[in-house]
């Protein structure tokens, strides 16, 4: 900052300081949000609390504080439902303002309150009822105020609007239906010759217009405007042009001032510069501050473009969004400050960029998106039905004054879905002089298509064959376990090779599950209407989340393999908007890791998943990779360098921002599964029990059973299908429940030969088949270790009688599946893809590593009490070795190939699912598989809508086709 300008900034606060009068006054009647409350009087009509006096916190929704009953906004598609709970509150408080707030303007602000308000002060009425739930609404009360004593407000509240535009717009709804004063109620004094309102639009080059709402002026006033940074400035700025101030006209409620600085800088959602604009209202000699008003602003000039793009200083958007509601089990639509902030910090780190609402949010969410950087889509209520125009004509005018000057609004909403009354779009540009252009959301409307949903062929004459800027207000719709990062990439991917693609927003943000005052504090989703988020309610993260932030990385590392040739150069692209590569950094890391072969796991024990699993890590080597200085869009070599790369298992590049901010971390496997077994079966040489050394293993039979005999393990299989039948762990007698298998899935198989001998110290056991599989060969060595060796899908006829139809048409699952018994397995570690379970679509996100967790029974989006995650059950991916812990029966599983899932159990299907409707694929039969394919799980959308990776996997074998190996090793001892 220049020692001008600080100096400058340092007098206009102490006449600040000096002159009072100048301020504007506020005086809270409640409380700042959710945990900040005040205790009022309160009477309900009918339901929980009714009939009689008592108390309510305020600000909240009184279905929280034990009054009235709750309501889901899709009431009306209920069998014999007729109305939503429809119960009237009245809110009453005794409270003192200052003698000498007489002679000033006093104004009674409500931000918000669910549904008619009618607002009584010492008896009198402050004005007309007051409909709309979502905006703030104030009220002159000048002159029914009892100045330096007491004085009473009473609110009476309608949750059901007598408006059935209302109704329509904002209580026949997919969400929660809640009533009551939910945001905070205040005073605000200002003298009585004032500014009312700024309207202000800002360019990137320094320049300043703004609206200014007067009241009371006489004419001989003037207009001044001063500005101050909010950070503290690397660079001077200096006011450039005509500083005069502007004669205030008399008779004039608004007056335009324009103002110009250089030495500006911009406003991005990548560097959210911002500034306080402060004007101030001076008196005929300009030497007294009759009012000042500041706002806070950024400089950055938005513009849609027809058939181009929406563009942010000169740059086209690509917006990676998603929609949120203003949302907490605790307290429904009663938030604060501190929650705003956290949940645009959450949506930052998943590489989103902006996000957009049903709704007007929480000014606190606004500035939070202003000040660490988010683009934000500002929308009318109207879910599926519009509000009537005398009613939305005010509550558009309530929403664009509160909202117009947040730099982070690009788009102006009217309703959704249907919702929009086409009347109201003209008053957009009436109260914002900034012009931003308004969206029907799913509709193709004034050159944006917002169509909802799209599939991954969007057509026809739309997005793939079409020729309008496409933006798709909802897609990857994520309820329970879908959508969100399943199938982003490739949707994605499609999406953005089309140069009129403005981005998308996902569905939702988070689960809208609310605890139930009436059920003993459980939390209710409403079944299947509300579990729709990327975030639990208390904001746990699902593996989406993971899997956005890999996708979304602004610096993405392409495609890379780790082998022998590998020199330390990779390919990095730049998916940032305004940042160059030069201003990120890149951190590597080589990590060891031991397997159970050598015991205890060795490296540092650290939480992850906000504490729902653990990672061990052992970091043998790191330093800093050399990244190209690439523009946005472009793609370049990034470099690293490290003597000791291939002493380790796992390569870990973990990008940081600009601004230091961990984005993104890849891991990449140094050793194939093969090579990665061999080397900790090698380093055991020596170290083996020699009593279990002396004594070979063999062979025994009965007319069922062919039995495989080592000192540590005894295995024994059915001659009728070479499936297990037991497994002892001979030192104390323990049965490992591991059996019935290997059994094929997704394929057919009959045996057809099965031999068995000894070789080497070890009993072999050979099972011939027809159909997909060839062989299994069984070994178990002398020291226990018991293998299997599978190949599979190298005979085009199967071997004969299966007329080639040996595997599914459309492959889901692949490969073999045992059973295992769920009630005896406490936790898992593993070495592999982590610690979430995967879809084959929603692979992203999941990193190498060793992993731990414990068992539970999650079900995603589904619980009476915070969700625990990351979920035990289900598929897991790239597998070196698993530990399934047990208190009794304990036993690990090592990969001797590349690529298997481990399929862990059958995940719960959500009990509130829609219709009984399975959310998820169906799983193999069984319970512990091991699979060379997986399925996708759909997003709202049928699989066949999404893209390639999401499809069903197709087997084709030519003669000659070596097949596929499926090899595992077993440790029962």
């Amino acid at each position: 900052m220049s020692r001008k300008h600080f100096l400058g900034t340092i007098l206009i606060l102490l006449a600040a300081l000096g002159v009072q009068a100048q301020q504007t006054e506020r005086q809270y009647l409640s409380g700042t949000g959710l945990g900040n409350t005040v205790t009022w009087q309160f009477r309900v009509s009918e339901g929980r609390g009714s009939g009689r006096w008592s108390k309510i916190e305020v600000p909240s929704q009184w279905e929280l504080q034990g009054f009235g009953e709750y309501t889901y906004g899709r009431w009306y598609k209920k069998p014999g439902v007729k109305n939503p709970s429809m119960e009237e509150g009245t809110y009453k408080r005794s409270f003192r303002v200052p003698r000498d707030w007489q002679g000033q303007n006093v104004r009674l602000w409500f931000d918000g309150v669910m549904t008619d308000t009618e607002v009584f002060v010492n008896g009198q009425s402050a004005g007309e009822v007051h409909r709309g739930g979502f905006y703030r609404f104030s009220y002159d009360i000048t002159d029914l105020l009892k100045y330096g004593s007491s004085n009473q407000i009473e609110v009476h509240v309608k949750k059901h609007s007598d408006n059935r535009s209302v109704n329509a717009a904002e209580r026949k709804a997919d969400w929660w239906l809640f009533g009551g004063i939910y945001r905070p109620v205040w005073l605000e004094a200002k003298p009585a010759v004032h500014i009312e309102r700024l309207a202000v639009a800002t360019s990137e080059d320094g320049t300043v217009k703004a609206e200014v709402y007067l009241q009371g002026v006489t004419g001989e006033e003037s207009l001044m405007a001063e500005l101050t940074p909010l950070a503290i400035e690397t660079t001077s700025f200096s006011r450039v042009g005509d500083t005069t101030p502007v004669r205030v006209v008399k008779d004039a409620p608004m007056q335009t001032l324009t103002a110009s600085w250089d030495g500006i800088r911009p406003w991005t959602p990548e560097t959210p510069n911002l500034y306080n604009l402060t004007v101030s209202l001076m008196d005929k000699e300009g030497t007294r501050t009759i009012h000042s008003m500041t706002t806070r602003i950024g400089f950055r000039t938005i513009d849609f473009r027809p058939r181009d793009g929406l563009y942010l200083n000169g740059t086209k958007l690509v917006m990676k969004g998603i929609n949120r509601h203003s949302f907490h089990p605790d307290g429904g639509r009663t938030t604060n400050k501190e929650l705003s902030i956290q949940d645009v910090k959450l949506i930052k780190e998943m590489n989103m960029n902006a996000v957009r609402s049903h709704y007007p949010p929480d000014t606190h969410f606004l500035d939070a998106c202003d000040s660490l950087g988010l683009l934000y889509i500002d929308e009318l209520a109207g879910w599926q039905n519009a509000y009537d125009t005398p009613t939305g004509t005010n509550l558009v005018r309530e929403m664009l004054t509160r909202d117009v000057n947040h730099p982070c609004i690009v788009l102006w909403s009217n309703g959704n879905e249907g919702g929009w009354n086409v009347e109201l779009d003209s008053l957009f540009r009436t109260y914002d002089p900034q012009r931003r252009h308004v969206i029907h959301p799913w509709a193709d409307f004034d050159e944006l298509d917002t169509h909802h949903y799209p599939a991954y062929l969007t057509g026809v004459g739309r997005f793939t064959n079409g020729y309008k800027v496409f933006m798709p207000a909802e897609f990857m719709h994520g309820q329970y376990d879908q959508g969100h990062g399943a199938g982003l990439e490739d949707f994605w991917a499609r999406y953005t090779a089309h140069p009129l693609f403005a981005g998308g927003f996902m569905w939702a943000y988070s689960d809208e599950a609310v605890r139930r005052a009436d059920r003993n504090g459980e939390l209710d989703s409403e079944d299947y209407n509300a579990p729709d988020g990327i975030l639990g309610p208390f904001r746990e993260k699902e593996g989406s989340y993971y899997s956005v932030r890999e996708v979304w990385s602004p610096i993405y590392v392409e495609p890379l393999m780790i082998t022998p040739s590998f020199r330390g150069e990779f390919r990095v692209s730049n998916r940032y908007l305004f940042t160059n590569l030069k201003d990120c950094s890149m951190r590597w890391r080589v990590l060891r890791c031991a397997s159970p072969l050598h015991g205890t796991n060795e490296g540092e024990v650290i939480p992850v998943a906000d504490g729902g699993a653990q990672a061990w890590r052992q970091v043998v080597d790191s330093g800093m990779v050399q990244l190209p200085a690439l523009s946005p869009g472009e793609t370049g070599f990034a470099r690293m360098a490290s003597s000791g790369l291939f002493d380790g298992d796992i390569l870990e590049l973990e990008a940081y921002g600009a601004n230091g901010e961990s984005i993104c971390t890849r891991t990449f496997p140094i050793h194939y599964a093969k090579d990665y077994l061999q080397r900790e079966k090698a380093a055991l040489l020596g170290k083996a029990n020699n009593a279990l050394q002396t004594s070979a293993s063999s062979i025994s039979e009965n007319d069922t059973l062919i039995i495989l005999h080592s000192p540590a393990v005894t295995v024994s299989f059915r001659k009728s299908d070479a499936t297990i039948s037991s497994i002892t762990r001979n030192a104390d007698g323990q049965l490992i429940p591991l059996k019935d298998g290997p059994v094929a899935v997704g394929m057919k198989m009959v045996l057809n030969t099965l031999s068995a001998r000894t070789e080497e110290g070890a009993a072999i056991l050979c099972a011939r088949y027809r159909g997909a599989a060839d062989s299994i060969v069984w070994r178990l060595t002398p020291d226990g270790l018991l293998s299997m060796d599978a190949v599979l899908l190298n005979r085009a006829s199967g071997g004969g009688g299966f007329d080639d139809a040996f595997t599914d048409t459309e492959v889901l699952n692949l490969g073999f599946t045992f059973s295992y018994p769920e009630a005896e397995c406490s936790g898992m570690r593993w070495m592999g893809r982590g610690p979430y379970r995967v879809w084959k679509n929603r692979i992203p996100g999941a990193n190498y590593g060793v992993w731990q967790k414990d068992y539970n029974n999650t079900i995603t989006g589904e619980s009476k009490d915070r969700l625990v995650y990351p979920e035990f059950k289900g598929h897991h991916a790239n597998l070196y070795w698993a530990t399934l812990q047990s208190p009794t029966a304990p036993f690990t599983i090592y990969a001797a190939s590349d690529g298997i899932f481990m399929r862990v159990f059958t995940p719960e299907e959500p009990h509130g699912r829609q219709d009984g409707i399975n959310t998820m694929p169906d799983f193999p039969a069984g319970d512990i598989s091991f699979l060379l394919d997986i399925p996708g799980i759909r997003c709202f959308k049928p699989i066949s809508q999404h893209g390639p990776q999401s499809q069903p996997g197709i087997i084709r074998i030519k003669q000659g086709d070596e097949g596929l190996r499926l090899n595992l090793m077993f440790d029962f001892r």
